[in-house]
């Protein structure tokens, strides 16, 4: 498992990777939310009310700050989060 402090703005968020048998689960936490690889769930997320984004086919973080999103909670939606903007951009509307 890697622990990474990940730079987003001025501000720093923190990663998580771990390798499973065929692909790395990923999530990077801001402040008040996070995204995370298509091995979690979007409902989940919204029961639990938590802001969150998901972003597939990635391996690094890198890629998870790159990547498209493909789904947000209800609670992203209202802080301005949407579907297609990268995971940076997500990031940084969650401080």
């Amino acid at each position: 498992m890697i622990i990474e402090q990940i730079k987003i703005g001025d501000k720093t968020a923190v990663g998580l990777q771990w390798k499973m048998e065929n692909a790395a689960l990923l999530v990077i936490k801001a402040d008040k939310g996070f995204v995370m690889c298509g091995y979690l769930n979007i409902e989940t997320a919204n029961k639990l009310g938590d802001v969150a984004a998901v972003v597939s086919g990635v391996s690094t973080f890198d890629d998870v700050l790159e990547a498209p999103l493909k789904a947000v909670s209800k609670n992203a939606q209202k802080l301005g989060i949407s579907e297609g903007i990268t995971g940076r951009e997500a990031l940084e509307l969650m401080y």
